[in-house]
């Protein structure tokens, strides 16, 4: 049987755009920049959406260094990506409001083959996998 572990967070919408989100016993914020409204308190969701699967990367990367006995000194991760902003703030329906894509750049300092660590970090990362096969999102109100 699969062993499964459960995540939890929790999240407070305070003034304007910042959100406080409460992870374990960490409290971190989500926000956007001021000339956007915000108080610059923390990256837009989209940065933290990154940031979620560089650090996913980076963490799979480790554990399957460790586990293959890989020399990994480090990784240099760049993810970028595009989205529609007007569907975001509501001026279009037009296609849909997520990335139209995300490219991740690696440069891996390690004395493995990169095409069979790449490989083996695609089929381990929980939040890669969780953008590339869809994931039910259940939103209800209290």
């Amino acid at each position: 049987m699969a062993k499964m572990k459960s995540i939890c967070i929790e999240a407070r919408l305070d003034e304007k755009f910042k959100v406080a989100v409460t992870a374990g016993d960490r409290t971190i914020y989500v926000d956007q920049p001021k000339f956007a409204g915000g108080t610059d308190a923390g990256p837009n969701p989209m940065e933290f959406f990154f940031t979620s699967l560089a650090g996913c990367i980076a963490t799979t990367a480790r554990i399957v260094a460790n586990q293959k006995n890989i020399k990994l000194n480090g990784m240099d991760i760049k993810i970028e990506g595009v989205f529609d902003t007007d569907i975001l703030l509501g001026r279009s329906e037009e296609g849909r409001p997520g990335m139209t894509d995300i490219n991740v750049i690696l440069n891996i300092d390690s004395n493995a083959s990169n095409e069979d660590f790449i490989k083996e970090i695609r089929a381990r990362c929980p939040v890669s996998d969780n953008i590339v096969n869809v994931t039910p999102v259940t939103i209800q109100a209290l």
